[in-house]
């Protein structure tokens, strides 16, 4: 028998026993920004920004020094229903370019100051097409949670988590319906550029998945085994392990974004220590924010994923924690308060 740093059990047990965050340091924040050198909420939600991070690292003066990026790569046998405009092995090919620095991700994980770490997981064995079988049985996704929880460095400041895999758009609507219903219309976009005949289809497909298998709101995390991605369920595992330690987490995009969905379905404030990078330009992804209560940093008309508008969003916390740690107060600065 495999054994694995987190199981589906496991998880549960996690989320029925969430760390919180530290309520005096966030309070010490809050202090300490009623006398910076500005007016009352000049710094709109920067000044929220700062203080959410401050209560999740226990430090009511916080700065940012080792923000990591995790992009997990995985394949889905539904790819092979013609749901993607690109081909399956673009999965590997792009792995490639992450390791070599070429992507997108690297250059703004080098921007930010952020390692970045790439992980794929069983390449060579897609999951299984979600429209005739589970796309993971229990001892996969148990190694895919795992293999989230384990990327999480012990030094970490900030998790930005993000994914590859073709076809995965496909998985992600499929989560999201399974989850919140509406069917595949409400939640099937273009994903990687699909024409009008391809996007039909691919609805098609997500729709079959979910006669296939039924109602899943009552198990959200089955819904994620049964529909997900390895890739999706590694973000999962690696949002749990960030919530253990009181990482604070930037989400991605859409399929990011769902593949985090059930945690908030099964505890509420499950995601109280993420918030929203970026809206994508995929046309669910503001859907699902709404639905997790989550309100994006910046909008940018990104859809790329590999972490790319999360990363992004790096730059708007240092900027915040910069003000925040960094100006002076009134009376630090003998500045009139009125």
């Amino acid at each position: 028998m495999t054994e694995h740093s987190l199981t589906g059990d496991a998880l549960r047990t996690h989320l029925a026993d969430l760390s919180v965050a530290d309520e005096t340091a966030r309070a010490g924040a809050a202090a300490r920004n009623s006398r910076l050198t500005k007016p009352a909420g000049a710094l709109g939600r920067l000044e929220d920004l700062a203080q959410w991070y401050a209560g999740w690292r226990g430090d009511a003066r916080p700065t940012l020094a080792r923000p990591q990026v995790i992009v997990f790569a995985g394949n889905h046998g539904v790819a092979a229903r013609g749901v993607s405009a690109f081909p399956p092995e673009v999965t590997v090919q792009m792995v490639a370019n992450f390791r070599t620095g070429g992507a997108a991700i690297n250059q703004l994980a080098r921007a930010f100051g952020a390692r970045i770490d790439i992980h794929a997981l069983t390449l060579e064995r897609p999951t299984a097409d979600f429209t005739l079988a589970p796309a993971m049985d229990p001892v996969e996704f148990d190694a895919a949670l795992s293999a989230g929880w384990d990327a999480v460095a012990s030094d970490a400041d900030l998790i930005v988590v993000g994914e590859m895999g073709i076809g995965n758009t496909t998985a992600a609507a499929a989560v999201s319906a399974a989850l919140f219903g509406g069917g595949a219309t409400a939640w099937t976009g273009r994903g990687t550029g699909v024409d009008d005949t391809a996007l039909a289809g691919k609805r098609a497909v997500v729709d079959a998945g979910l006669a296939f298998h039924g109602p899943m709101s009552d198990d959200p995390l089955e819904a994620l085994r049964r529909f997900g991605g390895r890739e999706m369920a590694a973000i999962a595992g690696a949002v749990m392990h960030a919530r253990a330690r009181r990482i604070p987490v930037i989400l991605d995009g859409f399929v990011c974004t769902a593949a985090v969905a059930p945690l908030a379905l099964m505890a509420p404030g499950a995601l109280d220590h993420c918030v929203a990078g970026h809206l994508s330009a995929e046309g669910a992804h503001g859907a699902l924010l709404e639905k997790l209560g989550k309100l994006p940093l910046l909008s940018l008309g990104l859809r790329l994923g590999e972490a790319s508008g999360a990363a992004l969003a790096i730059g708007v916390l240092k900027g915040a924690l910069a003000c925040h740690s960094g100006m002076a107060t009134f009376d630090e600065a003998g500045v009139a308060d009125g």
